[in-house]
């Protein structure tokens, strides 16, 4: 597969204490994982010091890989609201990094998230990075949360958005093979 021309989706779980990252890739209607990670700032105690790690980090990441699109989990409601505040930080800093790059980017509820991955809005963690795993065939076990979190970003982005990722012709395609099915198969259809 040739990293360079596939369609390429940055994945990210943002966090102000831990950022998952996930670079999913398609090509001909294949999934893979071209980069997957966490960027840990847990040890940095300024705040705005992590913030300033974050954005130069996603920066990197983008630069290297050239994503398409940013898929990020968007804001959702805390108990506490200086979490909520560094949260909110942390996610704006990826936005901005991804700004600067003039890269599309699509924010997702968490529960829409758990959804396209799992069919279960209620979904624990390890029911997400067990169906991340299954998906994208990572052999890793012990990748951190975070980071299977921001695979299943990813990957709810192409589930979301793919008409637009598919070319147009190959989904003309499919769709006339589908045609195709029905006529040479009439009495597999079910007619109500």
């Amino acid at each position: 597969m040739d990293l360079n021309n596939c369609y390429k989706i940055l994945g990210i779980d943002p966090g102000s204490n831990i950022t998952g990252y996930a670079i999913i890739g398609v090509d001909n209607y294949n999934l893979f994982t071209i980069d997957i990670g966490c960027i840990n700032v847990k040890k940095v105690k300024d705040h705005f010091e992590r913030i300033k790690i974050i954005h130069k980090t996603v920066k990197e990441l983008i630069n290297f890989h050239k994503p398409n699109v940013l898929s990020i989990e968007g804001p959702y409601y805390g108990q506490n609201v200086q979490s909520m505040l560094k949260l909110g930080r942390a996610q704006g800093v990826v936005i901005a990094a991804a700004l600067e790059y003039g890269i599309d980017i699509y924010e997702y509820a968490p529960r829409k998230v758990k959804i396209s991955v799992t069919g279960n809005g209620r979904a624990s963690k390890e029911q997400v990075a067990g169906m991340i795993n299954n998906i994208l065939q990572i052999k890793d076990d012990s990748l951190p949360f975070d980071a299977t979190d921001a695979a299943a970003i990813a990957l709810c982005h192409y589930y979301s958005d793919y008409s637009s990722i598919i070319p147009k012709e190959d989904l003309h395609f499919r769709k006339n093979k589908w045609l195709q099915f029905i006529e040479d198969n009439p009495d597999r259809i079910i007619k109500k």
